[in-house]
């Protein structure tokens, strides 16, 4: 069988906004739903310019949400919804605050908790209005039906994806996006090539997304260096806001493989941001699957600007350590005698190991944490 005879589903926000000013079109979008109570999930930064939304009405502000945000953080936000009862929810800010917001619109009075909807498809129904307003350009969680939150107990991360939370409104703003950081910029500009490349190269990959995917490594490698050398160049933010919404598009029918799942412990276990540890482990995980998957990989490179390298990892990695990435584990806190127990969980994370193009066991996780170190 053809790829082209494999079936796939592709779930979309009903609306998309894209472009600069756009976030001036999620008001209107209220108000013409006659929404007169909205709640907005938010960190420190964006609780501070919730005004740029215009939103009719009452809005309350939940804005204490986490850069890894886990179980207790996402109960605060259930607690206030389920106190102001609104008939829309906001995500504003990057994939913290969206996948938050996602769970905020679909649990609170729903009669389901949290355990009972970690997976795919077990989400109810949802009924309230949902709108995405992203404000960092690496997660492409605006346009996605996925949300992942930590459980501080175990912690992993719980998955759950449901076409109940797949925004009614999408709004990438490029000028939203004008203040991030060079460091920020850097790696969830590398996050947003990782869904990308892993969605390119997976067991899962289709023509469909393959389309989607290799553009946004391609816009990635035109506008990245250019977003972080000069945090005011609107064409470059423009270019990787549509990067990362292109990889959020690779998410929900094909999502990512080895590389998020050898980063998820790097978050969970010693709190590095979940942009900079897909950076970190990026470069190895393209090497190691290279030989499964080389003409993918040669036009992964060649998107990049890379194109004739013959080692994918020093390509790789170099390619993130110019953007000013620190690349070395040992300085983003993590202690070598922790890598044996990071490597088990990552093993365990079969719902994106098991869409590898290549095996990688335990051992090969490992031997890639302690080459990162």
């Amino acid at each position: 069988m053809t790829d082209l005879l494999r079936a796939i589903e592709i779930d979309r926000p009903a609306r998309i906004a894209f472009g600069p000013g756009q976030v001036a079109a999620i008001g209107p979008w209220a108000r013409e739903r006659d929404i007169t109570r909205s709640l907005v999930i938010a960190g420190a930064s964006n609780a501070a310019r919730v005004e740029l939304l215009g939103l009719p009405g009452e809005v309350t502000v939940f804005g204490a949400v986490k850069p890894e945000p886990d179980i207790p953080n996402l109960e605060a936000a259930l607690a206030i919804a389920e106190r102001t009862r609104p008939q829309l929810v906001v995500g504003f800010g990057g994939g913290s605050a969206m996948d938050l917001a996602k769970l905020v619109a679909v649990l609170p009075g729903s009669g389901q908790t949290l355990a009972e909807v970690v997976g795919p498809e077990k989400v109810a129904r949802r009924s309230v209005a949902l709108a995405q307003v992203a404000t960092t350009s690496g997660t492409g969680s605006e346009a996605g039906s996925r949300a992942l939150v930590t459980d501080p107990t175990s912690r992993n991360k719980l998955a759950v994806q449901s076409r109940h939370m797949v925004a009614d409104l999408a709004v990438i703003d490029p000028d939203l996006t004008m203040s991030v950081p060079a460091a920020v910029t850097a790696a969830t500009g590398v996050d947003a090539l990782a869904h990308c490349a892993e969605a390119f190269t997976s067991r899962k990959a289709h023509p469909l997304i393959d389309l989607y995917a290799l553009e946004g490594i391609r816009l990635v490698g035109r506008f990245l260096a250019r977003a972080v050398a000069d945090g005011s160049d609107r064409e470059a933010r423009a270019g990787l806001a549509l990067a990362s919404l292109y990889g959020g598009f690779c998410l929900g029918p094909v999502n990512t493989t080895a590389g998020h799942a050898v980063a998820y412990p790097l978050g969970t276990r010693h709190h590095v941001a979940h942009g900079l540890a897909c950076a970190v482990i990026f470069p190895h995980t393209l090497a190691f699957n290279a030989s499964a998957m080389p003409e993918k990989t040669a036009l992964v490179l060649d998107a990049l600007g890379l194109g004739g390298a013959r080692d994918a990892l020093a390509a790789a990695h170099g390619y993130c350590t110019a953007l000013g990435i620190e690349m070395r584990l040992s300085r983003l806190g993590v202690p070598e005698d922790d890598l044996p127990a990071m490597a088990t969980e990552a093993h365990a994370i079969r719902r994106l190991l098991d869409n590898n193009p290549r095996e990688m066991s335990r051992e090969q996780i490992l031997e890639i944490y302690r080459a990162a170190l």
